[in-house]
């Protein structure tokens, strides 16, 4: 399937300037605004917003500690994925630190037996064990019926979220307080905030409360510090904007994970192959929480909690190593589901150019397993997908989209067939009957035709701006890593050039699978491109060709010596008299690129 090639901004084809620096110039393209490029280039944690801010947060720190501080049960009611795992582990250390003697545990959904978020029965269930507080990270904007039953049983609720909040005020669970950076009438500085962003900025909260002012306690300052590690493993697996106190979080609690106090954080990094001084998003993305991801979709996430809060070393080895196997096993049932729904797709003509969507069910499917599955199909067909578990009488399921078509809203759209559904713009779960399916699938799919046109599904590359080869300097492909950590709100900077080919690519790799070639630019020296996963196409680059190519700045360093070498992501012949401009064939991702399990938080 061609692709196409989409700049990021009209500014991208714009010829380059010699007194712009390039690192200017594709923040500029990317909307910032010039005094906030160095800032952004080099961020502090004095780009964290004040944590009062947060509607309700004053509110909720001084009830926990007041809870902390008495002895009275709390419960941090967590989700069980990356983002809440973190999120709760994050409180439940924070009111440790503060009150040695609290009596505070975590409690975390079954995803298959419970389902996403809080629920009247577990609300009940540890009312009757004597909670006196329940916190929800990650979860419960919608929460109204718990939120009646705890208040009937008299218990205090708080919840904590960043899922869509309801417009009107007057919607939001009747809860002792609602801590959320987008809910109604919020005037907090950032709304992109992940749950366990939340949940630290509410630890912080509680910390500079403790203290009696904003200068927290040096022991609480350590710990705020080391939480960062958390924080930014739940920003960076639940694909919030890596923008504003984002990037804060994710550059400095990356810089602080390998060097964590927290002997499971540093066994799971010991698990995964990970025993270096710097974990980067693509470790994150790739190793660390799929891991922690893995052990909720076919366990149970209390043993990832487990892992984070109370484990000491050996047990930690032991868990970490535990999360690795189900992880394999992950990939397994992954894969036998990708290549069912792909059959029942092409089979139904959901993969067509007539229709804009896949929704399908099967009793077989895995519900824990379904979200990552989902991402697999909306890489290969280009179009949103739902996929449900069908056990005869209710379908349970999830959802992942693509640029331009807004899930929820879909959801929203089809809520008279759901029993229930929540979730973001772009990934979310939702439960029917079984009977109702047939009459969601078909308010789904036509919502996503009225919606969506024929080159919404194109795959498309988009590209940060054009650029000439021999301009490129080592200096200004280092300051382009320098933007790193990339994720959603901050992609890898992809530059479109051209050249001539020296010679044929050549094909490396143990199994063959990549391949590279000399492109020489018009005036200046050769320079290495590296295509992985793209040997498949060797043979359709035929040597000289001429070509444009979108490419990832990369450098790499040999025998001391430090040069350029891109990384290719796609590519087009020059036309000629006898052949047409080609764009190569859709190929396996990098596996420099964040992605993969980082993107699939599963919200059914």
């Amino acid at each position: 399937m061609t692709k196409r090639w989409l700049p990021r901004s009209p500014d991208a084809d714009a010829p380059r300037s010699a007194l712009v620096p390039l690192i200017e110039r594709i923040l500029t393209v990317r909307g910032h605004e010039p005094g906030e490029i160095a800032g952004f280039v080099d961020p502090t944690l004095k780009q964290l917003h004040d944590p009062s801010l947060l509607p309700d947060a004053d509110r909720a720190a001084r009830r926990i500690l007041d809870a902390a501080e008495s002895g009275e049960p709390i419960v941090v009611f967590g989700d069980y994925d990356v983002d809440g795992v973190t999120a709760s582990a994050i409180l439940i250390h924070m009111i440790r630190s503060l009150a040695p003697r609290a009596d505070v545990r975590g409690y975390i959904p079954h995803r298959v037996e419970e389902g996403y978020g809080l629920n009247p029965g577990a609300v009940r269930s540890l009312a009757s064990d004597g909670a006196g507080l329940i916190v929800s990270v990650d979860c419960g904007i919608t929460a109204h019926e718990p939120a009646a039953l705890a208040r009937e049983l008299g218990v205090d609720l708080i919840i904590t979220d960043h899922h869509n909040p309801p417009a009107n005020p007057e919607a939001l669970p009747d809860a002792f307080a609602v801590v959320h950076p987008r809910r109604p009438g919020s005037g907090y500085p950032w709304g992109e905030l992940c749950g366990a962003g939340v949940a630290y900025k509410l630890a912080w909260r509680m910390a500079t409360m403790h203290a009696g002012h904003r200068t927290v306690s040096e022991t609480s300052r350590a710990l705020l510090l080391d939480l960062l590690g958390l924080a930014a493993l739940g920003t960076i697996a639940d694909i919030v904007p890596l923008r504003n106190e984002n990037r804060a979080i994710a550059r400095f609690g990356l810089l602080n994970i390998a060097r964590s106090s927290n002997p499971g954080l540093r066994a799971l990094i010991h698990a995964s192959g990970l025993d270096s001084d710097k974990v980067d998003a693509e470790d994150v993305g790739f190793r660390l929480a799929p891991r922690l991801n893995a052990v909720g979709r076919l366990g149970h996430a209390r043993e990832a909690l487990e892992l984070l809060t109370e484990a000491d070393a050996r047990r930690a080895q032991q868990l970490a190593e535990q999360l690795s196997g189900l992880n394999n096993e992950r990939r397994a049932v992954e894969q036998r589901i990708v290549e069912q729904a792909c059959s029942m797709a092409e089979a139904e003509g959901m993969t067509g150019d007539s229709c804009r969507a896949i929704v399908l069910r099967h009793p077989d499917w895995h519900p824990g397993v379904i979200g990552i599955a989902c991402s697999r199909l909306v890489e290969r067909y280009g179009r949103p997908v739902i996929l449900m578990q069908d056990d005869g009488e209710l379908c349970k399921g999830s959802g992942r989209s693509i640029d331009g078509f807004n899930l929820h809203e879909a959801l929203e759209h089809c809520s008279d067939a759901l029993s229930r559904f929540g979730g973001h713009d772009m990934a979310a779960g939702m439960a029917c009957e079984s009977a109702r399916f047939e009459r969601f699938s078909a308010g789904v799919l036509g919502f996503a035709r009225s919606r969506l046109g024929p080159d919404d599904m194109v795959p498309s590359v988009r590209y940060d701006a054009r650029a000439d080869l021999a301009e490129l300097s080592v200096r200004d492909v280092d300051q382009i890593g320098r933007l790193a950590p990339f994720g959603a709100g901050n992609p890898r900077v992809r530059l479109r050039v051209g050249g001539r080919l020296s010679g044929p690519p050549k094909v490396f790799g143990a199994r063959g699978d990549h391949a590279s070639f000399q492109l020489v630019p018009p005036g200046g020296p050769g320079v290495r491109v590296v295509g992985w996963n793209w040997s498949q196409h060797a043979d359709l680059i035929p040597p000289g060709a001429g070509v444009e190519a979108i490419v990832e700045p990369k450098l790499s360093t040999w025998g001391g010596r430090t040069t350029i070498e891109p990384s290719l992501v796609d590519l087009r012949l020059e036309e000629t008299e006898d052949r047409a401009g080609v764009s190569m064939p859709p190929r396996a991702a990098s596996p420099h690129s964040v992605g993969a399990d980082a993107n699939v938080p599963d919200r059914s």
